[in-house]
Formats: C-alpha cells, sequence, structure tokens
C-alpha cells in the first residue's frame, strides 16, 4: 500500500517513524575518523550547552533552578543519542523546548528583548538536531519536521507578539537549509552505496564470465590434447586383427575389449566437454547431459574391465532395488573410482567389491576393498593428488550419504559409502 493510500492517522504515524535501523551516522564510511566524528561532535556540543543552558534559563529567564535544570537535561541530552537515532532525539528536544518556551510565558519580560520562544542555546541544539535529521530520515518526514517547527514558532509569535526579537525566523530558515543540505548528503551516500553495491555485482559477473571462459578453453584443450589419442587407440585396436596376421582368438578379444573400453572413454569425455562448454548442462536442444548416465546396473561392466587389466576382483552384488538418479551414478562413479584407484596403486591385488542395500532398506552399501600389492609389483603411478577421494567425498555429500576410506591395518585399502536411497533434491550429474 503507498503512502498516499493510507489513511491520514496511518500516513502521520509513517511520516514521523524512522527510515531504518538505528545506526550510526557516518556508520558506513570506510575510514574511521569519519564514523567516530558524530560522537565527538554530540559530546562535544552537550559539554559546552548544558552547564550554559541551565544557567541562562535560570538567570536570564528567571525560571525556577530546578526546572531549569530539567529543562535543559531534556533539550541538551537528546543531542548524544541522536548519532544513532536522530528522529526521537530531535522529538524529545523540540518538546522540551515548547514546554520551556510556555513556561518562560509565565515571567515578565526584561527590559531588552531576549530571544523567544527559542533560546540561543536552543537554537544552536536545533539546528544541529536537524541537520541530524536530513543525515537519516525521508523527505517527506524532513518537511513534515521542518514545517512543524515553524508553525509552532509562528503560534508563539501570535500568542505573544511584542515578546519575541524575530529570532525565530533564523531557526526556521537556517534549520530548513540544513534539512536540504543533510537530505542531499543521504542521497548522495545512498547512491554511492548502490553504486558500491552494483560493482560488486559487476566484479562477481565478471569472474563467472572468466570462469565460464576458462571452462571452455580446458575443454578445447582437452579435446585436442585427448580426443586425438583417444580416438588413435580406438582405430588400433579395431585394426590390430586385420593388420596382424596369425592372432589368436584370445587375442583378438582382447583388442576388441580394448577398442570398446576406448569409445566409451571417449564417450565420455565428450560427455564432460560438453558440460564444461555449457553455463547450464540441461538448458535448452543440445545440451550435453541428454545422453543417459551411467547406472549401478554397469558395475559388472567396470569389474570385467578391471579383470582384463590384471586385477583379480571379486563382485557381490544381489539384485538392487530401484535407485534415485543421483544415487544410481554416484555407485556407478564410487566404484569407477576405486577401481581405477587399484589398478593405479596397487596393480594385482585381490579386491572385493559389494554393492548391496543396507538391512534396514534405506540405503545402499557400496564397499570397495583391495589387499596390500605383492612386493614386486612396483604401482603404475607413485604420486597422488586425492582428487579422486575428493570427488568421491563431494558426490556422497550431495546425496547426503557417508563415506569412509583408509588403509586397512594388514595392509591394502578400504572404501566404504553408504547412499540413501531418498534424496529431497536431485543434484546436478557429471
Amino acid at each position: 500500500m503507498s503512502t498516499k493510500t493510507l489513511p491520514p492517522l496511518a500516513r502521520l504515524r509513517e511520516t514521523f517513524t524512522p527510515a531504518g535501523p538505528p545506526t550510526p551516522l557516518f556508520g558506513h564510511s570506510p575510514r574511521r575518523f569519519v564514523r567516530r566524528l558524530p560522537y565527538a561532535v554530540a559530546i562535544v556540543f552537550v559539554a559546552i550547552l548544558l552547564p550554559v543552558t541551565v544557567m541562562f534559563l535560570g538567570e536570564g529567564y528567571h525560571l525556577n533552578p530546578d526546572l531549569a535544570l530539567v529543562l535543559g537535561l531534556f533539550q541538551v541530552l537528546p543531542l548524544l543519542f541522536a548519532v544513532r537515532r536522530p528522529l526521537l532525539a530531535w522529538a524529545v528536544a523540540f518538546t522540551a523546548h515548547t514546554v520551556c518556551a510556555a513556561a518562560i510565558l509565565g515571567f515578565p519580560p526584561g527590559p531588552h528583548l531576549q530571544p523567544w520562544p527559542w533560546t540561543p542555546m536552543g537554537i544552536i541544539g536545533q539546528l544541529l538536531l536537524l541537520l541530524a535529521v536530513g543525515l537519516r530520515e525521508r523527505n517527506r518526514t524532513l518537511i513534515a519536521v521542518w514545517t512543524l517547527t515553524g508553525a509552532v514558532s509562528v503560534v508563539f509569535q501570535f500568542i505573544a507578539p511584542g515578546r519575541s526579537n524575530g529570532s525565530w525566523v533564523a531557526l526556521f530558515v537556517i534549520g530548513g537549509v540544513l534539512l536540504v543540505i543533510g537530505g542531499l548528503l543521504r542521497e548522495r551516500a545512498v547512491t554511492q552505496r548502490a553504486l558500491a553495491e552494483q560493482e560488486t555485482i559487476s566484479e562477481a559477473e565478471r569472474s563467472r564470465r572468466t570462469l565460464l571462459e576458462e571452462r571452455a578453453r580446458i575443454a578445447r584443450e582437452l579435446h585436442d590434447v585427448v580426443a586425438h589419442h583417444m580416438s588413435v587407440i580406438t582405430v588400433q585396436a579395431d585394426s590390430a586383427p586385420y593388420r596382424i596376421e596369425g592372432l589368436p582368438d584370445a587375442a583378438r578379444e582382447e583388442f576388441g575389449s580394448i577398442a570398446a573400453t576406448a569409445r566409451e572413454s571417449l564417450t565420455e569425455m565428450r560427455r564432460l566437454l560438453g558440460v564444461l562448454r555449457n553455463e547450464d548442462t540441461a538448458a535448452g536442444p543440445g545440451a550435453a547431459e541428454r545422453a543417459p548416465q551411467p547406472g549401478a546396473e554397469r558395475i559388472p561392466q567396470l569389474v570385467e574391465a578391471t579383470v582384463r587389466a590384471g586385477v583379480p576382483v571379486e563382485l557381490s552384488m544381489p539384485e538392487l532395488p530401484a535407485l534415485p538418479q543421483a544415487v544410481d551414478l554416484s555407485a556407478y562413479r564410487i566404484v569407477q573410482e576405486a577401481l581405477a584407484n587399484v589398478v593405479r596403486h596397487a596393480p594385482g591385488s585381490a579386491t572385493r567389491v559389494s554393492v548391496s542395500p543396507d538391512p534396514d532398506g534405506a540405503g545402499l552399501v557400496v564397499l570397495v576393498v583391495n589387499a596390500a600389492p605383492e612386493e614386486d609389483t612396483p604401482p603404475l603411478e607413485t604420486g597422488d593428488t586425492g582428487h579422486g577421494l575428493v570427488g568421491m567425498r563431494e558426490r556422497v555429500r550431495l546425496v547426503g550419504g557417508t563415506l569412509d576410506t583408509g588403509p586397512l591395518p594388514e595392509g591394502g585399502f578400504r572404501v566404504a559409502a553408504r547412499l540413501p536411497l531418498r534424496t529431497e533434491e536431485e543434484p546436478p550429474t557429471v
């Protein structure tokens, strides 16, 4: 509901409601000195104005000393909390000044006209508060504050026209100027903060665009470096039975297996390149993820390929229930990475793969355990980046499962994952 459609009382209440949280004036400044400046100014003016105001109200305007002290406190002390709540501080001080002006009417004027309805110290304090209000509040609130200040001044002038020396005009005019200056500074600060936020967003967009460009560059390099060699392997393996005479059937079958594995690896690499080239792999026709992802039903093929690579693997996988897509893919990838680690770091070691539902039927347990390699069988790779285990943990985390990996006391390595069969959200697959 806009302000124009609100009832009059609600509109008035909203006008005199602070525009935002009680953050300090200049609190957004990066410089410490600027942030502390409003507190310093408030303390200095309170220390100067408070004793002078109390003394002047008692001696100059003949008010009771106790009344002068109370009115002086309510007129000056609001400067201290005007740093955070300027509108409330102005309301308290303005009420105290109005009561003080009415109290002064009870005493006869002196031989010389004195500033009235606002005392000299009161004018200084109100000008400071008006500047603080201008720095914080919305424009319609500034207009209402300025109008109310002028209206009360005119009412007192009408009540006692011969008592004032016209000093209230100075408060009205200078106060209006300070409200305008404060409003302009506030609008400038808001604009600068909006520009800073926009620059932050633009920087994030630039970083995101740079990341996408880097992904595309990596995709091109991967294709140039890897795809050619994988294609050569496939062609050589397919043509070997025709180029080499007298090959036994076992060798022909082995070459066929090598060619099939190379083609499958090339297909998956192209799918990965499609993911790298596209920001959203599922958006629009031609997206890279239209091809079906491998799942647990293809784990026996993984085991068979690993056995052909010289690693004795025993597979235990009973009939599985229907698996969520993320769990199905994660189970395949975990077994794939675990067997790849066995081939690289423990070639020839006996390995056991188990994929089965847990006893309560709420999760899928994936277990890959390999024995220690023979001493006379060196690993194919001695270094380890740890990317494989990191990828496993990330996949398990995305589906809300658990992962336990580590060396065994008697040698070898163990990978155990539990994947829930019900996932709240399917994460993106790669």
